[in-house]
């Protein structure tokens, strides 16, 4: 439903006369990297989930309109809306893949509040500055075994599958020029504390 639901936001913006539109896509469009990745690196996701955030952003490229400027966030980790945070409650233990460096998954995570951060400066970005694609995180990785002991919680280790990625982290240099994000905001103790301020966890 993703291409769909982008053709109906454009369509919906047109008739409205919005002055602009965001589409949320995800950092998934990307292959696991040992290197942050970049706006400018070329997409090759490994999931159906990536695919169907690429085939949405290609969507929206082939419905350009030179009067409707279009903003893609390509979004990491959420703090409190993804799959660690679902899985964790304080004083709990949970299980993550540790790969050979001896660490679990690294990710570039965001907090909820720092996301309406990002949200309401490109909304009042000049449209030629936001009419792009900009990778969507802290300015620095968090590992998932730093975020699971901010919660509180104990951690059982399993060794990580072939498939599993331990890498996948964002160059955010380019958000960097709309929003600013502190290193602070790649705490993590800030980045569960803001999942709980803002009722999405636990």
């Amino acid at each position: 439903m993703n291409s769909y639901l982008a053709e109906q936001a454009q369509a919906l913006a047109i008739a409205l006369g919005a002055a602009r539109v965001i589409h949320c896509s995800s950092a998934a469009v990307y292959a696991p990297s040992d290197t942050p990745v970049s706006e400018v690196t070329d997409p090759a996701p490994f999931t159906p989930y990536g695919q169907a955030k690429l085939a949405m952003e290609r969507r929206i490229a082939e419905l350009a309109d030179d009067h409707l400027p279009t903003t893609i966030l390509r979004i990491g980790n959420v703090a409190g809306a993804e799959s660690l945070f679902a899985n964790m409650r304080p004083g709990v233990r949970v299980t993550l893949d540790r790969f050979p460096s001896g660490r679990g998954p690294w990710r570039s995570y965001i907090g909820p509040t720092d996301l309406a951060r990002v949200t309401a400066a490109m909304l009042e970005a000049p449209a030629a500055a936001a009419d792009r694609i900009f990778n969507v995180g802290a300015p620095a990785p968090v590992c998932m075994d730093e975020i699971a002991r901010a919660a509180r919680c104990s951690i059982d280790w399993r060794s990580a599958p072939g498939i599993a990625t331990e890498r996948l982290v964002l160059d955010t240099a380019r958000l960097g020029e709309i929003c600013p994000l502190s290193i602070s905001s790649a705490d993590p103790a800030w980045l569960v504390e803001d999942a709980h301020t803002g009722e999405i966890w636990p």
